[in-house]
């Protein structure tokens, strides 16, 4: 069962980004932008492929260990629910310790260092989601797959992780969306768009992956009328490789210019 999920959730992946890179084609945010941008085949192969799957080895590895180890999988409490429960369930609580998390990595200028990869593209689209620093996507999927891999259904993990690669690629894409009262509850691009500007009002700004509500109910939402972004990225001297995007976040550190850049 598991296995044949596996390839479901897959296909929803391949399907849902090749339906968004066409939608980015024929009502784009921003028209000049270009599918093969600058830091393309980086984004692509290091960090979407070769990236996500030595970490996904890692992390399930280091998860089996404590499975192994421990006794929490004998807890039935979540796993006793039915599928669609355990997953809406996960999700609410996961989305909501990415919001804090992800404040906190726009406060702090130690855990700035391993988000500021992800804001270093000029071009923010369907891939931009996927660069990331490795350790923070450690972080963050460990404590995201510990709890569903010890507590919930087989299952729940594989549709989780076709969740969060959908709506990943979703929220970043160049796509002229206006969702309206919806854009309260659920997050899309015409919020995450500004979380990644370089204007000085979208500062600390709409830090919501999932649910947008987060960001209206602790008052970090922004979401200005028609009016878009002036540009995006933290500058030309943020280095342009996967190696070289990971080396620079162990320079020294500079508290003062690392939390204003943040």
């Amino acid at each position: 069962m598991q296995f044949e999920f596996m390839w479901v959730t897959l296909v929803v992946t391949v399907f849902s980004a090749v339906i968004i890179i066409c939608l980015e084609r024929l009502i784009p945010y921003t028209p000049d932008q270009r599918l093969f941008r600058d830091g393309f085949m980086n984004d692509f192969v290091w960090y979407s492929l070769v990236q996500s799957y030595v970490l996904g080895l890692v992390i399930f590895g280091l998860i089996g260990e404590i499975d192994s180890s421990t006794s929490f999988h004998r807890i039935h409490v979540l796993r006793d629910l039915p599928i669609l429960g355990q997953v809406v369930i996960l999700l609410i609580v996961h989305d909501l310790y990415i919001y804090w998390f992800h404040r906190l990595q726009h406060k702090s200028a130690l855990l700035w260092r391993l988000h500021e990869a992800h804001h270093s593209t000029v071009d923010v689209d369907w891939l931009s989601g996927s660069r990331s620093h490795a350790l923070e996507i450690f972080i963050n999927q460990t404590v995201e797959f510990l709890p569903i891999v010890l507590l919930a259904s087989p299952e729940v993990a594989v549709i989780k992780g076709c969740v969060d690669a959908v709506w990943g690629m979703y929220i970043h894409a160049n796509i002229d969306v206006r969702s309206g009262v919806l854009q309260k509850v659920l997050n899309g691009p015409e919020m995450h768009r500004w979380h990644h500007a370089t204007d000085d009002v979208a500062h600390n700004r709409n830090f919501s992956t999932k649910i947008a509500l987060w960001d209206w109910l602790f008052g970090t939402a922004y979401l200005p009328n028609r009016q878009k972004p002036s540009g995006f990225g933290i500058g030309d001297d943020f280095p342009k490789t996967y190696i070289s995007q990971h080396v620079y976040a162990f320079r020294p550190l500079d508290p003062e210019r690392d939390t204003t850049r943040a």
